[in-house]
This record gives C-alpha cells, sequence and structure tokens, in this order.
C-alpha cells in the first residue's frame, strides 16, 4: 500500500501565445513559486509538482494523457494566470481521468495603483482568464473543486489540503482490494450492495474467501511466534492479573498473524468477517482487527464491505492528522440532560481514537459460540468529529455525513466490556436521528476525528457518488426536501 507522501499533484497554469515570450516567462516564474509554495506547506500531504505552462490544444491533450499515465499523480491543479481560450482544454479535459481542481488566485496580492498599465493588466488577468475556463468545466459537466483566494492565504491552502486528502482517497478507492471471509449477516438489508456496480463507481473489488483459508494461515504459526506477539501486547497496553489468561492471548495473538500475513500476501487493504461463520477459530477476531485497523487496514463487521472500504479510504484520507478514525456502530442513547448516543462495537473498535492507554481484556461474548475473545477497551476523547455511512441505494450509492461532537462519558462505564465514544451529534439528537433514518443511513459508520464533512464532500464530488450532509443547521422538513430534490436529479442520470 503506497504512502501518501510517494504521491503528488500536479500545479497547471493555462496561458496562451498571444502575449509573447516575455509574458509566457514571467507566467512560468509565478506559476512555479506558486507550486514551490503549496509544496512547503504541511498541511497539504502529497508532492505538488509544477508542470509547463499550457499554450496550445496539443499541449494540453498531451499533459492530460501523461496525468492519466502516471501512476503517482492523483490530480490536477489548474489555474489559468492570464486569459487561456477556453476550446483549446476541450480535447484534454474530456480524456482526462484524474481528478481537478480549479485555482482561482492571482500571482499579486495588491495593484500597484500608481503604475498599473494594460501590460501588467494582460499579464495578471486570473479574473478574467479563471471566468473562460469556469465555463468550460461547467460546460461539460466535470465534476471539480472550485478555491477562490490567494494563494497565501491559510483558507486557500487549507481548500487545496482538503481536496489533495480527497483525491489521495481516490487514487486508493482505485487500487483497494478488500477481502470478505465467507459472506454477510443473513437477512441484515443495509450492508448488501451491488460489488459490481460498487467496482465501477469506485475502481475497489470486493472478492470472497472461505474461513478455511484465513485458518489454514493461522495455522502456519507456531506458539513460539504468538508469544512473541503476546509479549508486544505486554509492553503495549494495560493487562491486569484478571485478564492475563495466556492460553487465550496466545490464540488471539496466532488469529493476528495468521490474519495479518492473508492480508499482506494478498496485498489486501481491507476486510470483512461475520460472527456467524468462523468454523475453525476458538474466538472471535477482537484485538487482530483492532490493531490491523490502527495500521491502516479498513475493517466492516458482519460482512459489510462497504464500510471496510469506506473506513480504508478515510484512513488514507485521514494520514498525518490528529485524530484517529475507526469502525463503529450506533448502539444505544442517553435522553436525559443533553440527549446523547453511546456508540461501540462487540470487539472492533480501532485504538486510534482511544483517549489514553487502552486495556486488554478478556471477557464472555454472549454471541458467535466461541471462546472468551481478547480486545482493547477504552474511551474516546471528546472533540468534534464526523460519522460517514455509505448505502446501496438500488440506482446509485449515497453517502451521509453527520457531524457530532464527542464528549467524555458523563459517567464511568466501569461493567462495559467494548471500546466506546459517546456523541452529541449536530444539530441535536433528535434532529440527527430523525434525519438519518430518512436518508437510510446505516448502523455501521465510519467515524472520524480527524477528517471533516469537506473532506468528504470533495472526495464525492471526485466519485460522483451523492453526498447527504448532517449538521448543525439542518433542518427536517429542508432535509426531506433535499432527498426528494436528490431523488429527482439522480434518476435522471
Amino acid at each position: 500500500m503506497k504512502h501518501i507522501d510517494q504521491l503528488e499533484v500536479w500545479f497547471v497554469t493555462g496561458s496562451q501565445y498571444l502575449y509573447g515570450e516575455e509574458a509566457l516567462a514571467q507566467v512560468a516564474i509565478n506559476s512555479q513559486k506558486i507550486a514551490a509554495y503549496f509544496d512547503s506547506q504541511e498541511s497539504i500531504p502529497v508532492r505538488v509538482v509544477f508542470k509547463p505552462v499550457m499554450t496550445s490544444p496539443e499541449a494540453i491533450r498531451s499533459l492530460c494523457r501523461e496525468a492519466n499515465n502516471a501512476e503517482n499523480c492523483i490530480g490536477l491543479v489548474l489555474w489559468m494566470h492570464t486569459f487561456s481560450p477556453a476550446k483549446m482544454w476541450i480535447a484534454g479535459l474530456k480524456s482526462l481521468t484524474k481528478p481537478i481542481l480549479h485555482l482561482h488566485t492571482q500571482f499579486n496580492k495588491a495593484l500597484p495603483w500608481a503604475t498599473i498599465d494594460m501590460d501588467f493588466m494582460n499579464l495578471n488577468q486570473a479574473a478574467h482568464g479563471d471566468r473562460e475556463f469556469g465555463f468550460i468545466t461547467a460546460r461539460l459537466g466535470l465534476p471539480r473543486k472550485v478555491v477562490a483566494g490567494y494563494w497565501e492565504d491559510a483558507e486557500t491552502v487549507a481548500g487545496i489540503a482538503s481536496w489533495s486528502r480527497a483525491a489521495a482517497g481516490w487514487h486508493e478507492s482505485q487500487n483497494l482490494k478488500v477481502a470478505s471471509f465467507d459472506d454477510k449477516m443473513r437477512e441484515v438489508a443495509v450492508t448488501e450492495g451491488d460489488k459490481v456496480e460498487a467496482q465501477s463507481q469506485f475502481g475497489y473489488s470486493v472478492n470472497g474467501y472461505g474461513i478455511g483459508d484465513l485458518v489454514e494461515s493461522i495455522n502456519k504459526f507456531s506458539d513460539a511466534d504468538a508469544d512473541k506477539l503476546v509479549q508486544v501486547y505486554r509492553d503495549t497496553y494495560t493487562l491486569t492479573k484478571k485478564h492475563d489468561r495466556p492460553d487465550v492471548l496466545r490464540e488471539a495473538a496466532r488469529i493476528e498473524l495468521g490474519l495479518r500475513a492473508f492480508l499482506e500476501e494478498g496485498d489486501f487493504g481491507a476486510f470483512t468477517d461475520n460472527f456467524m461463520i468462523l468454523h475453525g477459530l476458538t474466538q472471535l477476531p477482537g484485538i487482530a482487527v483492532q490493531r490491523l485497523m490502527a495500521d491502516g487496514y479498513g475493517f466492516g463487521a458482519e460482512g459489510d464491505w462497504k464500510t471496510a472500504a469506506l473506513l480504508r479510504i478515510m484512513k488514507v484520507m485521514a494520514t498525518g492528522l490528529k485524530g484517529g478514525t475507526s469502525f463503529m456502530e450506533d448502539y444505544t442513547y442517553d435522553f436525559t440532560g443533553t440527549p446523547k448516543e453511546l456508540s461501540a462495537h462487540m470487539l472492533e473498535v480501532c485504538p486510534s481514537i482511544a483517549a489514553g492507554k487502552p486495556s486488554l481484556e478478556i471477557h464472555p461474548l454472549g454471541i458467535g459460540g466461541k471462546s472468551d475473545p481478547a480486545r482493547l477497551v477504552f474511551t474516546t476523547p471528546s472533540g468534534p468529529g464526523i460519522v460517514a455511512s455509505l448505502i446501496d441505494m438500488g440506482n446509485r450509492f449515497r453517502m451521509i455525513v453527520n457531524e457530532i461532537d464527542v464528549i467524555e462519558p458523563p459517567q464511568s462505564l466501569p461493567n462495559l466490556p467494548v471500546a466506546s465514544a459517546v456523541w452529541v451529534p449536530r444539530p441535536n439528537l433528535k434532529v440527527s436521528s430523525t434525519a438519518w433514518i430518512y436518508a437510510g443511513g446505516a448502523h455501521h459508520t465510519s467515524f472520524s476525528q480527524a477528517l471533516t464533512m469537506e473532506h468528504l464532500v470533495d472526495f464525492c464530488e471526485i466519485a460522483g457518488v451523492e453526498l447527504i450532509p448532517i449538521d448543525g443547521e439542518t433542518k427536517i422538513n429542508d432535509f426531506r426536501r433535499l432527498l426528494r430534490w436528490e431523488e429527482t436529479a439522480y434518476s435522471r442520470r
């Protein structure tokens, strides 16, 4: 799996021969300075690479084809320093398969009022050129993000940073392989979906494997191999005498070793399992799944491959950001005071969202018919976050994203044997849950305290996927109208 800092976006400037070689040389110098500035910004997690100034249809088409074939190029930032007749861009843009961001800026921040002349006006006319380019992208119906503002402003950089993370997520989606161990939980509707359509829409592939394939991988590891990993558990997590059961820990470690080896050998970035179909395993994978998620793998419980893929994509997008990203499930509510939600899962919550040092514990699990599994138990730190659900609506995929505010648990949870998070959804629990249900959101989600709504808006724009936001401004009547408008819009595609 390629690391995000190996990826790059190309900074491409448009102009034309009309202005002469001297002006074009200055355009190139200015563009190189802007590209270098963006490349130096830590908030932009990928490289920003300057490309020659585009002045002809042939050069544009050639560049777009080069971008399509460049493995590390994940998108293009396009800016018209001068006027660049937009018909020049049609052939190239129609052939381009990489995402685009239209940057609307200009090199100079202030106008030289006392000396400004037509030479200056012709050279610095992005206000003119970007409108021409904006028309052709709108006319062609191209998905793109528009970022307007002076190039050194923090808000401008932040917009490019968000989009570059979304482009990295899209790049990952095009190459992602998801391993599904057997099938989904029986009779559950929302975790179903069209795998062929998903591959057509998102690029990732989902393929099934028998649990016996995993068991075979697990059985390759000896007790000595497992005991070495158990020592890592002891060194990394809090383990009290009550939960220090060497036989259980050894088997949990063996499951992790076998599962990790299977995923690495097959170059998988995400996986699912199903507690109803785990013949040959003595315990459900708990700590194994948690630690694999912490290392960047996507996961979906009960065969939920859509959430597994989404989680991996979001983890790539969140690389280097403060805060974790995890598989999550809506569980139960507290209607006292400010209504809030307690979310968790029976085992599989990623320790990247832990508020402190996780506790390694062994408890009975009243589901699945297996022996007591090992798992990491913790709570989640307070702060803003999002939860996202990807569902198959039959004629399209829909992503629902809710902004939330995570809080510390109002009281301790001494008898809850799983990791958990407590949050107040925006605008409040009543409106949020009502909207979520109207939209058809799943009970499985990808939870993140690293990413924001903007990141997923950018990703869905690139992917051509419907996004339904639930935030502090959501009102149910308006929300229901939005759903009807979206249904109409997508039924005509």
